[in-house]
């Protein structure tokens, strides 16, 4: 049952890291859930009212900064609304449409179609679609130290 339990565990923290840089999967919350694993193979007992608080807000800070830094990027740079709806669009379907390449060119083309449509030059559309790309580049390294905290504290929590 202990290598079953540690199984499920390694691969949810896997899925979570991957999720850092892949946005369909589920990230944060999986390595969140491997906290839930640990405990039902295990035991609870290892963590105390203040581990859930600080994964919690771990958690809840991912969430806030994936959306807040890429539409950041895309603000900074003086993108409409429009083109933060684009780029988001784009950071789901690019990957899809692009498998190798949609999850950068995703959220540019998304960004510079969406200042196109909201009336915007293809010089200022292309600012934006690159203020885009800066966006999810600064998530996605928030993400990834914020996730890694999680998997340190879940194994200093445990020793």
């Amino acid at each position: 049952m202990a290598i079953l339990g540690w199984t499920l565990i390694i691969l949810l923290f896997i899925v979570g890291m991957a999720g850092a840089v892949y946005p369909i999967l589920p990230g944060a919350l999986a390595i969140y859930l491997a906290f839930f694993v640990y405990g039902w193979f295990f035991s609870f007992a290892s963590f105390n009212v203040w581990f859930w608080i600080i994964q919690t807000v771990i958690v809840v800070a991912l969430f806030i900064a994936d959306y807040v830094v890429g539409a950041w990027g895309v603000k900074k740079f003086g993108g409409s609304r429009a083109s933060v709806i684009g780029s988001t669009i784009g950071i789901i379907i690019g990957p899809f449409v692009i498998p190798a390449f949609g999850l950068i060119i995703g959220p540019f083309l998304g960004a510079f179609i969406g200042e196109l449509i909201a009336g915007s030059n293809a010089s200022k559309a292309a600012k934006v679609g690159a203020g885009s790309m800066l966006g999810l580049l600064s998530s996605t390294v928030v993400k990834i130290v914020l996730q890694l905290i999680m998997v340190i504290l879940f194994f200093i929590w445990i020793v």
